[in-house]
């Protein structure tokens, strides 16, 4: 059984997903263009596409299957069985948390938002709210998601999701940051000098 922390926080999971796929089909109609670029990816950019999947996916498909199968959750030796009262409930506010950024991110975003890296795919550079203080927040709410699921569900699937999810964005982030600067030129440059690349805030740079 999943403990009520646990459930709320599979529920956030879900709903964030809707939302994601909601908010994204909206920027594809502004846009007027295709914004799914995994399918563009190649090399590490279509490891990373991979990566990414299987992270939402192992968080929520992962405790599903430890229920149906009860040998999985009983050989996980980081199954608390919904004992951890206090974990789950800082998960569920850690999960909570980075669903409304990642979203937030992602509708402030317009119809810049793209999902992937390709050449010649950029929309108008976005710096404004939440991006004056990193320049992937919705990465940033992304992962708080997972690890929120992580510490309400603590299991291997649940923890690995996070940390496969980390690599993933790392390695799109160089992909995304040398393509931006070739297509937005000084501004990003400049950009990428004074907002840190995760989160923190904002910095000076000499003249």
């Amino acid at each position: 059984m999943l403990s009520g922390f646990g459930g709320a926080a599979l529920a956030l999971l879900a709903s964030y997903l809707l939302l994601f796929f909601w908010g994204s089909a909206m920027a594809a109609q502004a846009a007027d263009r295709p914004i799914w670029l995994f399918g563009q990816a190649s090399g590490r950019d279509r490891w990373a596409a991979l990566g990414f999947r299987a992270a939402f996916a192992l968080a929520f498909l992962g405790p599903l299957l430890w229920l149906v199968w009860p040998v999985l959750h009983k050989s996980d030796p980081f199954w608390t069985g919904g004992e951890a009262v206090a974990l789950g409930l800082i998960g569920v506010f850690i999960a909570g948390t980075g669903a409304m950024l990642a979203f937030a991110a992602q509708m402030s975003m317009g119809s810049s938002w793209r999902i992937g890296v390709a050449k010649g795919a950029t929309g108008a550079f976005v710096s404004g709210g939440l991006y004056q203080f990193s320049r992937n927040p919705t990465f940033v709410g992304q992962f708080l998601l997972l690890a929120g699921v992580g510490l309400a569900i603590p299991a291997v699937p649940t923890l690995l999701a996070p940390l496969l999810f980390l690599w993933s964005a790392s390695a799109q982030v160089h992909s995304e940051e040398s393509e931006l600067k070739q297509a937005l030129g000084a501004d990003y440059s400049h950009y990428l000098t004074t907002v840190p690349r995760w989160f923190g805030l904002h910095r000076r740079t000499m003249p």
